[in-house]
């Protein structure tokens, strides 16, 4: 695996990433970190016939979660490498079969882009906790989830706990939640005594959102097969999709 610094910045967070990575893996294409100077510039990756990039800030590259966010990426990198079906499928055409005949809403169309991100995310980090330790991973998503989450005065229905910002969106965050949950719960992050306060952020996601169906999705995102071919993978995208665009929107009617 050959990685290739660009620009001044942290390098240790990447080679320790590489040397988890390739207890199990490799990638035949060269990776390029880009370190960019933008601090709110979201790490991904772009993958290339001769190469991946993987674009993080400076920030984040100085960051606890450095490691665990380039270990992340080129776990992305494999699966892109291998071929996978999450990482092939075209969201668009999954849209089409999905929505045909139907009219939906911007937000909710932008909300159909995370979902498939979301199922995205679960094949790469099968690649990233088979490699790497869940400690960070399951603060990292206590975190996010709680950034949208957090406590509020008693009310009869929702005692304890509100969203943070009026402004975030109830649905994909109750979204988001079930994938934080399944994500920990198919890597065995979480305990079932139901202790952590993962669920309790989750539980309080999916109280704001009733419309959604909270524990459909938690069940589709922890128990997407291990082993999938294409159609069976754009069934369970599609599938997704028609659930989420179908609660309660007459516009999908």
């Amino acid at each position: 695996m050959d990685i290739r610094i660009q620009g001044p910045g942290p390098t240790s967070p990447f080679l320790s990433a590489q040397d988890l990575f390739e207890t199990e893996h490799d990638l035949s294409r060269p990776v390029y970190v880009r370190l960019r100077d933008d601090p709110d510039e979201r790490t991904w990756a772009g993958h290339y016939e001769n190469r991946h990039v993987l674009n993080i800030s400076r920030q984040a590259a100085s960051s606890a979660m450095a490691r665990e966010l380039a270990l992340h990426e080129f776990a992305h990198m494999a699966r892109h490498e291998q071929e996978h079906p999450s990482h092939t499928q075209s969201t668009e055409e999954v849209l089409y079969l999905a929505l045909a005949g139907k009219s939906v809403e911007q937000r909710k169309l932008s909300h159909c882009y995370q979902i498939a991100n979301h199922m995205k995310d679960i094949y790469a980090d099968d690649i990233t906790l088979e490699v790497g330790p869940g400690e960070k991973l399951l603060s990292f998503l206590e975190s996010g989830l709680a950034m949208a989450v957090a406590n509020r005065p008693d009310t009869p229905s929702r005692p304890g706990l509100r969203r943070l910002s009026p402004s975030a969106d109830p649905e994909i965050t109750a979204v988001n939640a079930a994938f934080a949950l399944a994500l920990a719960e198919r890597h065995d992050l979480v305990d079932d005594e139901h202790t952590h306060r993962l669920y309790d952020l989750a539980h309080a996601a999916a109280m704001d959102a009733p419309e959604v169906d909270f524990d459909g999705f938690r069940r589709r995102f922890r128990e997407l097969g291990r082993e999938t071919d294409s159609s069976t993978y754009r069934k369970a995208l599609v599938d997704a999709t028609r659930s989420y665009v179908s609660m309660s929107d007459p516009a999908a009617d």
